[in-house]
């Protein structure tokens, strides 16, 4: 989906978790929107972490690659990458991570060298363990992460600073892995008992907006 504003201040990659929907994302989004981005934020194939395949995660990189080809002003306009779970994943390879299977065998994955800064959420770091994978990983990386998840705990996070790039590690008190970003959870899935979400999704999406620049 492209939403472009009168005076587009550059293009905001988006890549949404493993449900693969950006629609749940609405709150994020349309803050960055208002804030002057052109969102990409291309749909994806819903997987499950425990069976997920290395071309499901080839095609979440590609997919932003699409999105970004095929805008009229690719060429003229500052990039960025922001991304929740899988999504901050995909945005991290498009900065030059290189992810690596459990067998170590390396994911081919494309980078995009117009990507300038990042802001990745709750991401999944595993894959980027072998020595090295971040050593290309240059630009600015905000990462948001929440104190009570348990998928991708704030300690995971601390790997991404083998990155020579600065990083930025934020931890978000009595948050999830999903009210951390989503405005429409998984079905199941409730907000932190005690949380106003609407507030803490607004005041995310500011900061992700400040993080930016």
């Amino acid at each position: 989906m492209v939403d472009a504003p009168s005076r587009p201040r550059g293009i905001a990659l988006f890549g949404p978790g493993a449900g693969g929907d950006p629609g749940r994302y609405t709150t994020l989004t349309g803050a960055l929107r208002a804030a002057g981005w052109d969102v990409l934020a291309p749909p994806a194939e819903r997987f499950t972490p425990a069976t997920v395949t290395t071309a499901q995660l080839r095609a979440r990189v590609e997919a932003l690659h699409a999105a970004l080809a095929a805008h009229p002003g690719r060429d003229a306009l500052p990039v960025v990458a922001v991304g929740h779970s899988i999504g901050g994943w995909a945005a991290l390879c498009l900065a030059g991570a290189r992810p690596c299977t459990r067998d170590g065998e390396e994911i081919p994955v494309i980078p995009e060298p117009r990507v300038s800064r990042l802001v990745v959420i709750a991401p999944p770091v595993g894959w980027f363990a072998a020595p090295g994978a971040l050593a290309d990983v240059t630009v600015p990386v905000a990462v948001h992460v929440g104190a009570a998840d348990t998928v991708t705990p704030p300690s995971s996070t601390e790997l991404l600073r083998a990155a020579p790039g600065p990083v930025t590690v934020t931890v978000h008190e009595r948050v999830g892995h999903f009210d951390i970003a989503m405005t429409e959870l998984p079905p199941g899935e409730r907000p932190a008992a005690g949380l106003d979400h609407r507030a803490f999704l607004e005041g995310l999406a500011a900061a992700v907006v400040a993080d930016l620049g």
